[in-house]
């Protein structure tokens, strides 16, 4: 105990979750904090006034209230349009982390204002446009309570500071703050579309006189596919390249090549014929699919998880 401390204040002193006076001279106005964002955005005071309607003046003042509070200069005054500082630079990726918060904050605030809780999802862009979007109107008819906020973020990021209650990870089960949950595995297969649909493949080795498209991120995966079927790729290199799936897609389907692609990505280009599997010969890439909740924070997302896990049918891992 501390001495002399007041009653209210005895054992606080070790306890994390004790609140800490903000320094409210260090807060600043979140309209000083949006006037700099999109000043940066536009590079001119002026179109960032258009957008918040302020005069330039006005954004003029937010901004130099913000520098004189920061002890530094953000813009460098150019003829006609503003650049930043070093200083405005890096502080500029923090505002637009702290005004994507306040938003997120908002939403949460008024789906409890209107009896609904908000749940926050997050899963890579072609996984949620081409597997998720298409399912999540059923778990929403099983709970007209939720709103959803879906977000596309790659990549691993702070749970807490996304204010995000469950995310959609590919890889390894390693997230820090997170608890991962298997949900499948990946199954490609090799697919082809337009003519090259009616090419006569009967093993693996007729793929090989096929031109082959590649996803940058997964330069290795037709090396593997061959090495899995006893086959040498002789140019591992050869054919064109794409740096996600969504573009490998649309290129097997104007008929650029054959391609590996997993087969939850492609499941209504299959069913309505755009594209068909060359050879049955699926197989299981080394990493899969993992449903991810911050520690710590409850199970709010304990009904979407269950309903993931009875989404996939594609659980089972194929060599």
């Amino acid at each position: 105990m501390v001495p002399g401390a007041p009653a209210a204040y005895r054992g606080r002193r070790n306890n994390p979750r004790t609140h800490v006076p903000l320094q409210r001279r260090l807060l600043p106005d979140m309209k000083v904090l949006q006037t700099f964002e999109l000043a940066a955005r536009h590079g001119n005071f002026t179109r960032a006034g258009e957008e918040l309607a302020l005069t330039q003046s006005a954004v003029s003042r937010h901004v130099r209230e913000l520098e004189e509070q920061i002890g530094k200069p953000l813009f460098e005054r150019l003829r006609g349009r503003v650049v930043l500082t070093r200083a405005g630079a890096d502080l500029l990726p923090e505002v637009q982390r702290l005004l994507r918060m306040a938003e997120s904050t908002m939403r949460h605030a008024t789906a409890g204002a209107q009896g609904q809780s908000l749940l926050a999802l997050n899963a890579p862009p072609t996984f949620a446009t081409r597997w998720l979007m298409p399912r999540l109107p059923d778990f929403l008819a099983q709970h007209p309570e939720l709103r959803v906020d879906v977000g596309t973020t790659t990549g691993v990021f702070d749970l807490d500071t996304r204010q995000c209650d469950l995310a959609l990870h590919f890889g390894q089960p390693l997230w820090p703050g997170g608890s991962c949950t298997y949900l499948c595995s990946e199954v490609v297969v090799p697919v082809a579309g337009g003519d090259l649909r009616a090419a006569s493949i009967t093993r693996a080795g007729d793929l090989l006189a096929l031109p082959r498209l590649h996803v940058t991120s997964r330069a290795t995966m037709w090396g593997d596919w061959f090495a899995s079927q006893e086959l040498e790729l002789a140019d591992p290199q050869g054919g064109h390249w794409f740096d996600e799936f969504a573009l490998s897609i649309e290129a097997v389907k104007a008929g650029l090549g054959v391609a590996l692609l997993p087969r939850y990505l492609i499941e209504a280009e299959l069913a309505r014929g755009e594209l068909c599997v060359m050879l049955d010969a699926p197989q299981s890439t080394e990493l899969a699919w993992y449903i991810v909740t911050p520690e710590g924070r409850g199970d709010k997302a304990a009904a979407f998880s269950d309903w993931l896990l009875g989404q996939v049918s594609f659980r089972p891992l194929v060599k």
